[in-house]
């Protein structure tokens, strides 16, 4: 694993290319700096020698297999190339290459599934299970975000389920909930990702992400998911509503702000654990005792992570 490298190791072994970029040395001949990555972090790279094959070996967003060592390059680690390939994703652990949800696979699919099950309102329920039918396969794999939280492998569903357990909680509580409709907005209200997003590796905006958005999205495939089902209903304006509304106000991103209960807790539970786990990403990186660098998200504070937690 790359955080476990030292000068002078053998760094052969499976990759993602996070970021490559051609350049010429004083002699004219084209190299090669390249990020490396796998679950543990990244480390700069260099190929040299390259040749038009190394190109398009490693292109941004590839698997590989590398042939390379681990040298100290002015204080600071480096991998030389000496060769490489391109690997199909299929073929590889992704487990051990993209930082991943602490959650196994089949342990959130079977918590997604009782939540879908545990909705009662036959409109929704319909709409909600054609939607999953599509995008199932998107769904257990994508992160939530390109950066900030849940941006990793399983990191949208891990969110989703999330939201889905605070939200069962509050409903108990708030008796005046409808907990399928909010149960059925949580489950959705990211799903537009699933187009927004172009993947698990070197995840970047797509274009239709990039242009229209995964708030509108998920509201167009509610809308088109209740016309293929022919279901029609105050339901349908409703769970569109939560979609469009979940991030609250229109400097976020919602078109329109939450204007029923279950839009408003939406909003509060989304913006909850999306903070949380930003909070959390910054602590591992610090030991108890000492302040996390300025979190974006968070109005650019730095926060106090308390002397009793412990570094991750």
């Amino acid at each position: 694993m790359i955080k476990d490298f030292i000068d002078g190791m053998n760094a052969g072994g499976f990759y993602i290319v996070k970021n490559s970029l051609k350049g010429v040395t004083t002699n004219g001949l084209t190299y090669l700096t390249i990020t490396l990555q796998d679950s543990s972090g990244t480390i700069e790279a260099k190929k040299w020698q390259v040749n038009n094959d190394d190109i398009d070996t490693f292109k941004m967003g590839n698997v590989v297999y590398i042939d390379g060592e681990v040298i100290d390059y002015k204080d600071k680690l480096q991998v030389k190339i000496f060769g490489g390939n391109v690997v199909n994703p299929k073929n590889a652990d992704m487990d051990s290459l993209i930082p991943a949800s602490k959650f196994k696979k089949d342990e959130l699919i079977d918590k997604l599934k009782v939540f879908l099950s545990s909705i009662k309102n036959e409109k929704l329920k319909k709409i909600v299970y054609d939607i999953f039918s599509i995008y199932k396969e998107k769904f257990i794999s994508y992160p939530a975000a390109v950066s900030n939280h849940h941006d990793f492998l399983r990191g949208l569903m891990e969110h989703t389920i999330s939201m889905c357990e605070i939200a069962k909680m509050i409903s108990s509580h708030y008796s005046s909930l409808n907990y399928d409709l909010l149960i059925s907005g949580c489950l959705l209200h990211d799903i537009g990702k699933c187009e927004e997003l172009s993947g698990v590796i070197a995840t970047t905006y797509t274009k239709e992400g990039s242009l229209i958005g995964h708030l509108v999205i998920g509201a167009i495939l509610v809308d088109e998911s209740a016309k293929r089902l022919n279901i029609e209903g105050e339901e349908v304006t409703l769970l569109k509503h939560l979609i469009l509304s979940h991030h609250g106000k229109l400097e976020f991103g919602s078109p329109i702000p939450p204007l029923t209960r279950e839009a408003l807790i939406l909003n509060i539970i989304d913006e909850m654990d999306s903070k949380m786990m930003a909070l959390d990403k910054a602590f591992s990186e610090i030991e108890g005792g000492e302040f996390s660098q300025r979190i974006f998200p968070l109005d650019n504070r730095s926060f106090y992570k308390l002397k009793s937690e412990k570094k991750e």
